[in-house]
């Protein structure tokens, strides 16, 4: 756990710009085409390292066929809250200059899909070290990148989650919208290979959050582009935005009450949920691993009953806002508290497989 308790400021020196920008918007509304339009661009015009993070292509599809709806909701989730854990991840091995390794807890499959993509596009290469270990390439080291994350982010909160990653490390951070009308996503989507049910984009239409300036001022670096599906809208004004984000990166701890209580009240209606999912996740993985490893039966009861524990202290603390295990600084950051659940699960299964952490 010592390289999740390093700090930006530790790993700035002589580093290179850091940039995230979200691209949201209905499905088949053009994401995925500016995105590569974007990126060409900034590659070319900007002489920037960009990588293009697209959900779709990283979260295990096998978890989104089938009949189970409110399953598949929560596990989407889920996911994506590991999707975000991975992108700090890779953040932290930037700034600290690490080879990058595949976290102790991971989805297999959805980590290989995470690495094949930061490998697809140039910004890491197979290390020379350990197995699942990558070495950073020049681009990620020495030029100004910007990670674009592809995904719908219909809700104010998802997008939020992204905002905290930038401030927590001073990152640059943007915004841009794909405003597209719903007939067009529709008659887009039938020509897609697999189409999402009308339903569900109707659905999403009457969701979805647009950002809102006047009211959340972690939102000022937005765009809002009125999609034509074509991958050049407004390709000056973007490239605009993303240079005013990179050159002005978001202060860490930079807030005022106000803006403060309107943080809290954002995570707050996600945050106890995607705790939650994710401890039983997180438990699951660990009594699969220590049963793998052949702990005794009254050890793995034991183990099972501390672990069980301790998810109830972690989701008391961020239900009513103790500090036992949680302080209360760290309690609007499901990042920060997913990072400490770790560090607490860690000292608890040494004391039944030591030889694993």
């Amino acid at each position: 756990m010592k390289r999740e308790e390093s700090t930006w400021e530790a790993g700035n020196e002589g580093g290179n710009q850091l940039g995230l920008c979200v691209l949201c918007g209905l499905p088949a509304s053009g994401k995925s085409t500016l995105a590569r339009s974007l990126s060409d661009q900034l590659r070319r015009k900007q002489g920037w390292g960009v990588a293009v993070i697209t959900y779709d292509d990283i979260i295990p599809e096998m978890f989104f066929e089938g009949e189970n709806g409110p399953t598949l909701s929560s596990q989407w989730k889920s996911f994506r809250q590991e999707l975000l854990m991975y992108l700090e991840h890779f953040l932290m091995t930037i700034i600290n200059r690490w080879e990058l390794s595949a976290p102790i807890l991971r989805t297999r499959g959805m980590w290989e899909c995470f690495v094949d993509c930061l490998k697809n596009q140039g910004l890491i290469c197979s290390g020379t070290g350990e197995a699942q270990c990558y070495s950073l390439t020049n681009t990620t080291l020495s030029l100004p990148l910007y990670l674009i994350l592809d995904d719908n982010f219909y809700y104010q909160s998802m997008r939020y989650e992204v905002y905290q990653l930038a401030r927590k490390y001073s990152l640059g951070f943007c915004q841009l919208f794909l405003d597209c009308p719903v007939e067009s996503c529709l008659e887009r989507n039938k020509q897609r290979n697999k189409p999402l049910p009308d339903e569900t984009i109707q659905l999403m239409a009457r969701k979805i959050e647009s950002p809102n300036i006047e009211k959340n001022t972690w939102e000022h670096n937005s765009l809002v582009i009125r999609s034509r599906g074509s991958g050049s809208e407004d390709s000056k004004e973007v490239t605009d935005l993303l240079t005013t984000a990179l050159k002005n990166p978001v202060k860490c701890f930079e807030e005022n009450m106000e803006q403060k209580e309107t943080d809290r009240i954002i995570c707050s209606t996600n945050i106890l949920h995607q705790a939650d999912q994710t401890f039983r996740r997180i438990i699951s993985q660990t009594m699969k691993k220590a049963k793998d490893e052949k702990v005794i039966a009254y050890k793995l009861k034991l183990l099972a009953e501390e672990l069980t524990k301790l998810k109830a202290d972690f989701l008391e603390d961020l239900r009513h806002g103790n500090s036992k295990k949680i302080p209360c600084s760290c309690q609007n950051s499901i990042s920060d508290v997913i990072h400490l659940f770790h560090y607490e699960r860690d000292n608890v299964v040494q004391k039944y497989i030591p030889k694993e952490y």
